[in-house]
């Protein structure tokens, strides 16, 4: 029996891949540090082993690694001030690696994000992405390279995820829902949406890359994105589409200029609740999120990265 520790896997992209582990035959490990967060897992997957811990104490961690064959990091955040990205994004894979080595474990596959760059992560234009630079920074160090590798590490950076229960094609349908009009800030963006079954999809295929023809030693990194590009502003729009409002006309989308952006991200991060968008999110839109072309993608994996209509258009459409 193949055994994975799933960190984050009670999340959106977690429970997709858990499901697809469970399918290859993988025997899964969740922790959490409160048992109710993985009531939807264990509902639907009743195979998974629930195990309550926080997976920033280093040894509840490393006694949680013992007897695993691999470990999955998905734990991330959005928004916060800068030593919350430097605990999740930072200390997090300081404490996993250190955990991977007394363990034993060999293999790790660890989710980043488009856009960074553990090479030029000071010059990266948001805390969210300096921050996930530095994480993958940490555990390239601590994998090490050719015959002193510590364990195998392989690095995936997503672009923005979609699926049915995301939190991004099915926001802007239900803001359209309620607002006469949607002020957008960063509409000009360009995004590389990928599907989240393709992301679960390279997790398993990377856990299992001995398998693949030519495979790299570790460490290996890819960069994982759908076959389109789009704007923000026309993935906004293209949710109202394919949700059917206003006859599928959506509401008129109002591009903010920079500054006015920041004003209304600084009132979101003022409501109560995790903020719809931050100042940091903006300064990650900075930049364009999509394949720098520098790193091999899905294809590489042997993936054809889906399309968002068709799927989009599926969850969205029974809204």
């Amino acid at each position: 029996m193949k055994n994975v520790l799933v960190l984050g896997g009670t999340g959106f992209v977690g429970t997709a891949v858990c499901e697809m582990l469970l399918q290859q035959g993988w025997q899964v490990t969740v922790p959490s540090r409160v048992r109710a967060s993985a009531e939807l897992l264990q509902r639907n997957w009743p195979e998974v082993h629930v195990r309550e811990l926080d997976v920033h104490d280093e040894t509840a961690l490393t006694q949680a690694l013992t007897g695993q064959q691999a470990v999955v990091n998905l734990v991330a955040i959005l928004h916060g001030a800068a030593d919350a990205f430097e605990k999740v994004h930072v200390a997090l894979p300081r404490k996993l690696a250190r955990a991977c080595r007394a363990a034993g474990i060999k293999q790790m596959v660890h989710i980043s994000a488009l856009g960074a760059d553990a090479a030029q992560s000071k010059s990266a234009p948001s805390m969210y992405l300096r921050s996930k630079g530095q994480g993958e920074s940490v555990l390239l160090q601590a994998a090490g390279l050719g015959p002193h590798t510590n364990f195998d590490l392989t690095i995936l950076r997503p672009s923005v995820i979609f699926g049915v229960r995301d939190k991004f094609l099915n926001v802007f349908a239900r803001l359209q829902k309620v607002l006469p009009v949607m002020p957008l800030a960063g509409a000009t963006t360009r995004f590389q949406p990928v599907w989240v079954e393709d992301v679960a999809s390279a997790v398993v295929r990377c856990l299992e890359r001995t398998e693949i023809a030519g495979a790299p030693k570790a460490p290996l990194i890819l960069e994982l994105c759908g076959p389109d590009v789009f704007t923000l502003r026309q993935l906004v729009q293209l949710a109202a589409r394919l949700s059917g409002i206003r006859g599928g006309r959506g509401r008129p989308v109002l591009a903010l200029p920079r500054w006015l952006g920041r004003l209304q991200a600084t009132l979101m991060e003022l409501a109560p609740g995790e903020p719809l968008m931050s100042r940091d999110n903006l300064n990650s839109m900075a930049v364009d999120n999509v394949a720098s072309g520098h790193v091999p993608g899905l294809s590489y994996l042997g993936i054809e990265a889906a399309s968002l209509v068709p799927i989009a258009s599926a969850y969205l459409g029974r809204k």
